[in-house]
């Protein structure tokens, strides 16, 4: 009996390894990848009021953002800050580079899709409440209890950014004060989503705020 276990066993454990050695493989990539020079001077350009460590804060962002799209798979992913979209676009104009950062990254193109553009009405109020459940699960914060925000949804606020998306813990004074969004009741904010290529099991609906473009 001990014979035919062990074997079973062997194969299960390679079966598992070769299964999940796609998304390891994609999450390693997107975490080595180096932006480069050219684009954060781009970035300068665009935002000429950040220093270099804040835009690289931007550009860690972004890195976030693309783990946040490899995981949902193909559901869409909202982009909660507007100095990592920012970021985005200017990436996405060395198309080539970033067709290939695409393939390696999500194994498909990562699409950038204005708000008007999203399939339907719901859309960005799925992708962002997706997006908020990923940020959180990926820096270990509790997405219903939240105690701190995740980077994507605290970097506008953090970097002062003009036109910025602010979300805060607070939702008494998000609701009072008119000037952010409620974290832990996510049913409004973000602004773009990429779509790219699995599923993460989540879904989610509700009313959606702020933004402008989306990825699909």
């Amino acid at each position: 009996m001990i014979k035919f276990v062990v074997p079973l066993a062997l194969a299960l454990v390679l079966w598992l390894f070769l299964r999940q050695w796609p998304g390891r493989r994609r999450a390693a990539f997107i975490d080595s990848y180096r932006f480069g020079e050219t684009l954060d001077q781009r970035l300068a350009a665009r935002r000429p009021e950040l220093t270099r460590e804040q835009r690289s804060e931007v550009f860690a962002g972004l890195r976030d953002y693309f783990h946040l799209c490899r995981s949902a798979g193909r559901r869409m992913v909202a982009m909660p800050s507007q100095a990592v979209d920012d970021a985005w676009h200017e990436f996405i104009l060395f198309t080539r580079h970033y067709e290939r950062f695409c393939r390696s990254a999500f194994g498909r193109f990562l699409h950038h899709t204005p708000a008007e553009a999203m399939p339907s009405p719901t859309s960005a109020s799925e992708g962002i409440k997706r997006a908020w459940r990923l940020a959180c699960a990926r820096e270990n914060i509790d997405p219903k209890k939240p105690n701190q925000l995740p980077r994507l949804f605290a970097l506008d606020a953090a970097l002062l950014i003009a036109g910025g998306f602010v979300y805060q813990l607070d939702c008494m004074a998000a609701g009072g004060a008119g000037t952010g969004y409620c974290a832990s009741h996510i049913g409004c904010g973000g602004g773009c989503s990429g779509d790219s290529g699995g599923a993460d099991g989540d879904g989610g609906s509700g009313d959606g705020g702020g933004g402008g473009c989306g990825g699909d």
